[in-house]
């Protein structure tokens, strides 16, 4: 029997990488995608093979028409068929006012955000449907439930993945392919995102928060883990991450003497 393989776009030091080794760890070939740094790449598939497992990484510009399509055939031919794919995509620009946010900026958004797991869809799932089986896990974020002043970029590609999953699991998850859409709803201790937004400011905003305060990308990772391996009688396809001390973004009101 060919080895499982695990694929996850959006590879880097946080919640991707995190994923690869949990899942590398767990049997799977994990195949790590990511935009840039070929370094961080590398080392992050010489740390899953140290410790026992099988990673092969390369670097893919997501956005681009034709990359995540040719990943996809490049791997079931080369290494195994996928059974579980992590869309781990972000599509954060910052906040920008309307009139700060450029036509081509907003649609990067989208193509990263939205457009990138459509085409992702269009590859895998003949491959998934035709076998029987399938998990696509996608990672969300709270701009999915929630538009917010300067995130209209964000907010609608985010939006629009959340619709996606919808729509996905409506005509896949009878065919046997279970679709996961996870809003992850805080902080997430990963250097090469909110580590490279804060800087030198980021230890400084980990200690701020405390123990609880900031997501946990090895636990995230494990939940990961737990939904690709749920029996068909028990599916999960929404669930939404968040720190201890953070309020859920539904009661998340500015002024706390009137949160529920």
């Amino acid at each position: 029997m060919a080895q499982k393989v695990f694929l996850v776009i959006g590879a880097g030091a946080g919640i991707g990488g995190h994923a690869a080794a949990r899942f590398a760890a767990g049997g799977y070939h994990a195949v790590l995608a990511r935009r840039a740094d070929e370094d961080g790449l590398a080392k992050l598939v010489t740390a899953i093979g140290d410790a026992g497992g099988k990673a092969s990484g390369t670097l893919l510009d997501a956005a681009a028409d034709g990359t995540i399509e040719e990943l996809v055939e490049r791997t079931e031919n080369e290494i195994g068929p996928i059974d579980t794919v992590l869309y781990n995509l972000g599509a954060q620009i910052g906040n920008r006012d309307l009139a700060d946010t450029p036509h081509r900026t907003f649609e990067l958004g989208w193509r990263l955000g939205c457009y990138g797991l459509f085409r992702l869809a269009h590859a895998v799932t003949p491959r998934m449907v035709e076998r029987g089986r399938g998990t696509i896990l996608v990672t969300s974020a709270t701009a999915a439930m929630r538009g917010n002043a300067g995130q209209h970029s964000h907010a609608a590609a985010m939006g629009g993945r959340r619709m996606l999953c919808q729509t996905l699991n409506a005509e896949f998850g009878p065919q046997g392919v279970h679709v996961a859409h996870v809003v992850v709803d805080g902080s997430v201790d990963a250097p090469d995102t909110l580590g490279k937004l804060l800087g030198d400011k980021f230890e400084a905003y980990k200690e701020s928060k405390g123990e609880d305060g900031v997501l946990d990308p090895t636990a995230i990772a494990d939940t990961f883990w737990h939904l690709a391996q749920q029996p068909r009688n028990c599916w999960t396809h929404e669930l939404d991450l968040r720190p201890f001390s953070d309020v859920a973004w539904w009661n998340d009101n500015p002024d706390p003497a009137i949160r529920t």
